[in-house]
């Protein structure tokens, strides 16, 4: 998986459509949620409630390393997307490196301009509870 700033270049680098089907090429990618949350999420458990968009995520420490996973629908192709970016890029990093990602990373990528202001709000706030879980996690 490509680190973060190099996906930062990528997107950058390429016009709306594309960074509208790299989004959709990663909404693909997203792991199915373990069986250990599934009644966790039909519960309602750890959803990001500023997304309008369905996002259950669960954040979680193994020795030095954090561990993510998520549950976005299908129908939400863009959300699903940036989530399965986050998820990828950030799974198996250490709480430092999730620390250092940039809190714009989504004008970085290029991508409030291309999802609109309620979109950004929502995925921002993914980026955010990951951030504040991690500091959270007790070290192991």
């Amino acid at each position: 998986m490509p680190s973060l700033d190099t996906l930062i270049r990528r997107f950058q680098a390429v016009d709306r459509n594309t960074r509208l089907e790299a989004l959709l090429d990663y909404s693909r990618k997203l792991p199915a949620l373990p069986d250990r949350y599934e009644a966790e999420r039909a519960a309602g458990h750890n959803r990001i409630p500023e997304c309008q968009t369905p996002v259950f995520l669960w954040v979680e420490r193994e020795g030095n390393q954090v561990h993510l996973h998520a549950d976005v629908p299908r129908e939400s192709p863009t959300v699903r997307g940036y989530v399965a970016l986050l998820v990828k890029a950030l799974d198996g990093a250490t709480a430092a490196d999730v620390a250092a990602v940039p809190d714009d990373l989504l004008d970085q990528l290029r991508l409030g301009e291309t999802l609109g202001m309620m979109r950004t709000q929502g995925l921002t706030a993914i980026l955010g509870r990951i951030k504040r879980t991690v500091a959270q996690l007790p070290p192991q």
